[in-house]
Formats: structure tokens, C-alpha cells, sequence
């Protein structure tokens, strides 16, 4: 894509969600909502942030995974930073969240309550940070190569027009054993050429979303070796015009975690190795879920294949495992994880589950 087109597609994605919406409640698809529900602690968690900012909110999933204190975290796409202020709380005050987003109107509303934040959690002094930056150029901001522990995105992946640079530089500023854990908008193929110049499709999240497969490419040509889908959730078109655009077009909703970890194969090996989760992560004492094909009960001693054993002893994961078996002799490939169809069903979610 061309230079003048590409600043075409920014603009149209400032002036949709600085003018075009107000609130939630002006979204046409459940594409930018959340409809899983959460746990006791996020709940609490969410209900800490200013009304203003939540209001301005438009993830599409929950970005809030587990074993956060004391870590540094960056958002991409930050937007009025309801999850920035979120894992500002989770984090505590020995963490440090930054936020980049490239729409002033979006960062006035999440600066303007800093100090708000700081005083509700009884911080001496705020762990968080805003940078006005377009996420596909981070190379050009001050944020230093391995200096995250984490790094979140909710739903904005897909606004981006140079994906690949995204990812890469997610990869580049995540220091080794960190994780990259997003959701964002799917497709069941690739969403045609013309598609791509509609504002309201576009700025719905729905075309701008890659295919699926080539997503799992993209991330392991960006050093994501293993990629591991969390959840999924179909998206409704609620509205009829819309939904004559995209005719026969699918799409998902996806909770996805990319670990930096070296030596890991492109396929799932059986070396007979095992885990054993301790039960120790405080918010989660019976059982930590890696991914959609694998929860650890506490306790329970679980065979794993050598990618996911060494995902978990390079990452913050490590302290509370307990790990058996060597990886010294090959049994063939690994049967305990399962890939899931997210296209499956044709059917939308359920009117219970939206949250829109």
C-alpha cells in the first residue's frame, strides 16, 4: 500500500473513534465488545476505573492474564486506557504500564485522569505512562528493545495497515521469556481488496481483519514460533446494511498469547516431559489455563509437549511449576493439544453473551 493511502486508512481510524463514536453504545457489530465474563478480581479490578474512561471503551476481549505484579506492561492502541488503568491496579505500584495510541482525542480523555487513578489505587506516585504514536511505527518512539514483560493489544490489531511491523516490533520490545497477549477480529478468508475502503467496516474492526491462517503465518514469521489461540467468540453484524457488505464473510473474536522463546519447534514434540502446577498464582489457586487445549489443574501432574515446557520455564510462569522428564529423548509428536475450528459453527453469538 502506497504512502497517501496509508495515511487515508490512519485518518479514517482517528476520525471513527474520535468523532464517530461517543460510546460504546454507538458500535453496529459486537466485533469492539467483551462478552466473556470475568472473574471476581477483574471485576473489581474493572469497576476501579473512571466511568469516562470505560465508557470510551472498544476491546474485544479481556487482555488480562495472569501473574501481573511488579511487571512492565505496554498496550498497543491503548485508546481513553480503560485496560492501561486496569493493569495499573493488577500490576501494582512496583509495575508500570505504558500506553501508545495515535488519536489525541482518545489520550486527552485517558491523561485527564491520571491523577484520579493514582489517588483511587493509593499509589505514591502513578505507574503509568501515555504516548502518542502510531503502533505500526515504534521504531520511532523512546520505548528501548527487551524492556516489556508484557504486552497487551485489545481489538486494534486489525485498524493497523502494516500488521507485520506491529508484531515485529511487539517481538523486539519484549524482553526474553515475555509474552504478547491481545485479542483482536478474525476472518474465515481474506476480506476482498474493495472492502478495505469502507470507514464503517473498517473502523468496525471487521475489514481490516486477516484471514485467519494468515495470521498464525504472520506471527511465526515475526518470531512467534508457537502461537496459542486462549478463546474465541463469533462476531455479530447487528446491522442489516453492514451485513449485506460483508456477505458470505465470517468473523471471530480471538484471544490469542505469543511467547518470546527461543528453540522452539513449528510442531508439538513428545519428549515425556510433564508439568506440575503449584497452585501458587494467588488469583488462581485450583488451576492456571495456558490456552484453549490445556488447564493445569493444581496439583495434577500433566505430560506437556516440549514447546509448551519450555514456554513455561522461560517465561514468569516458571516460579510456579514444578517440571519433569528431560529433553533428551523424542517419543514422536505430542497428541494432548487439540486445534480448535473457530469457523465451525455459522452461527452468531448468543443474545445472552453480547454485551453491546
Amino acid at each position: 500500500m502506497d504512502e497517501v493511502n496509508r495515511s487515508d486508512r490512519h485518518e479514517q481510524v482517528q476520525h471513527y473513534y474520535a468523532e464517530a463514536l461517543s460510546s460504546s453504545k454507538d458500535l453496529k457489530t459486537t466485533a469492539c465488545c467483551t462478552a466473556a465474563a470475568p472473574q471476581a478480581y477483574l471485576v473489581d479490578a474493572l469497576d476501579s476505573v473512571h466511568q469516562e474512561v470505560r465508557d470510551r471503551y472498544y476491546g474485544c476481549g479481556l487482555v488480562l492474564p495472569e501473574a501481573l505484579e511488579g511487571l512492565r506492561v505496554l498496550d498497543l492502541g491503548c485508546g481513553a486506557g480503560r485496560d492501561v488503568y486496569v493493569l495499573s491496579k493488577l500490576v501494582g505500584p512496583s509495575g508500570r504500564v505504558v500506553g501508545v495510541d495515535m488519536t489525541p482525542a482518545q489520550l486527552s480523555v485517558a491523561k485527564s485522569h491520571l491523577d484520579w487513578h493514582k489517588r483511587a489505587f493509593g499509589y505514591k506516585n502513578s505507574n503509568v505512562e501515555f504516548i502518542e504514536a502510531n503502533i505500526e511505527q515504534l521504531d520511532l518512539t523512546s520505548l528501548e528493545n527487551d524492556s516489556f514483560d508484557l504486552i497487551v493489544s485489545n481489538c486494534v490489531i486489525n485498524l493497523a495497515v502494516d500488521k507485520a511491523a506491529v508484531l515485529g516490533s511487539a517481538y523486539r520490545l519484549l524482553s526474553p521469556g515475555g509474552e504478547m497477549y491481545f485479542s483482536d477480529i478474525y476472518a474465515d478468508r481474506r476480506v476482498p481488496p474493495e472492502l478495505l475502503s469502507d470507514p464503517v467496516l473498517y473502523g468496525e474492526c471487521l475489514s481490516g481483519a486477516l484471514y485467519w491462517q494468515d495470521f498464525m503465518q504472520l506471527a511465526k514469521s515475526s518470531g512467534f514460533s508457537d502461537p496459542r489461540l486462549v478463546e474465541f467468540e463469533p462476531v455479530e453484524v447487528t446491522d442489516k446494511e453492514l451485513a449485506a457488505r460483508t456477505g458470505p464473510l465470517r468473523f471471530v473474536s480471538a484471544t490469542c498469547r505469543l511467547f518470546k522463546t527461543a528453540g522452539l519447534e513449528c510442531t508439538q514434540e513428545d519428549y515425556g516431559e510433564a508439568v506440575v502446577y503449584r497452585g501458587t498464582i494467588p488469583e488462581h489457586p485450583e488451576a492456571l489455563r495456558l490456552d484453549h487445549g490445556q488447564t493445569f489443574a493444581a496439583g495434577d501432574k500433566v505430560p506437556v509437549s516440549g514447546n509448551t515446557a519450555e514456554i513455561l520455564r522461560s517465561s514468569r510462569f516458571y516460579a510456579h511449576f514444578d517440571f519433569y522428564g528431560e529433553k533428551s529423548k523424542h517419543l514422536g509428536e505430542f497428541r494432548g493439544i487439540s486445534s480448535p475450528e473457530l469457523f465451525a459453527n455459522s452461527t452468531c453469538a448468543s443474545e445472552s453473551s453480547r454485551c453491546c
